[in-house]
């Protein structure tokens, strides 16, 4: 059976990506430099909080998913951060590949809220591996590989801020009903604004005055259908 190990040398931002990417470099070797053909790779990310610590307003900011410090030593449980699929070309021995992992900057997303709160430091992180290998010499056998495989990284909390502000530059994520966004277009039409900031803007300053009548209640149901996501920027 091929014995497979892996190690993740590092984490960078992909500057390039139309979307949010991390690209984790990856060292995998192959025991007695045997011939492996191709290997069809599954890694699940996950992020271990337990093993890092914060500061008191990283703390608080992470007190809606965690609860109260004084709880974290039983709600400090890892955070599913992506699954991802990579095809390894053929190899002898070693290779080193990047694995792109798409990100999201949704605040409603529990990482998304988790990376928020963090100004600096490192995220320790738990790569585990599955798949198929295709290997041999004098043509091939397939054979899984293990889900014993893993991998831990300590990805710097910069390259995290470096991805984002590379496609959201100084911007956040507000995640709104359908009906809502609806009539914030329509109030952005009606008063010609030039951009969601300025709508936003537009409504806080005359819910900021009393002279002003309220915006409606419709602007803001309670309830609603189903969400979709739109970006605080101009």
């Amino acid at each position: 059976m091929t014995d497979l190990s892996f190690v993740c040398t590092g984490v960078r931002a992909d500057r390039y990506a139309a979307a949010p990417t991390l690209l984790f470099r990856l060292r995998i070797t192959a025991a007695a430099a045997e011939r492996v053909h191709a290997l069809a790779l599954r890694c699940q990310l996950r992020i271990e909080p337990a093993r890092r610590g914060y500061r008191s307003d990283e703390a608080e900011a992470l007190s809606d998913l965690f609860g109260e410090r004084s709880r974290w030593g039983s709600t400090l449980h890892p955070l599913q951060f992506a699954q991802v699929s990579l095809v390894v070309p053929g190899f002898t021995g070693e290779t080193e590949v990047d694995l792109p992992v798409p990100c999201s900057y949704d605040l409603d997303v529990a990482v998304g809220r988790y990376f928020h709160a963090l100004r600096d430091g490192e995220v320790p992180l738990l790569l585990l591996f599955s798949g198929t290998v295709f290997a041999g010499a004098g043509g091939f056998h397939v054979e899984p590989v293990p889900w014993s495989k893993e991998a831990s990284v300590r990805m710097p909390v910069a390259v995290w801020q470096e991805m984002t502000d590379t496609h959201f530059p100084g911007c956040g994520w507000l995640r709104l009903p359908r009906e809502t966004l609806d009539a914030l277009l329509a109030h952005r039409s009606r008063h010609a604004l030039p951009s969601w900031q300025a709508t936003v803007e537009s409504l806080l300053a005359t819910a900021g005055d009393p002279e002003q009548p309220a915006p409606r209640a419709r602007l803001f149901p309670a309830a609603a259908a189903r969400p979709v996501s739109e970006r605080t920027a101009p």
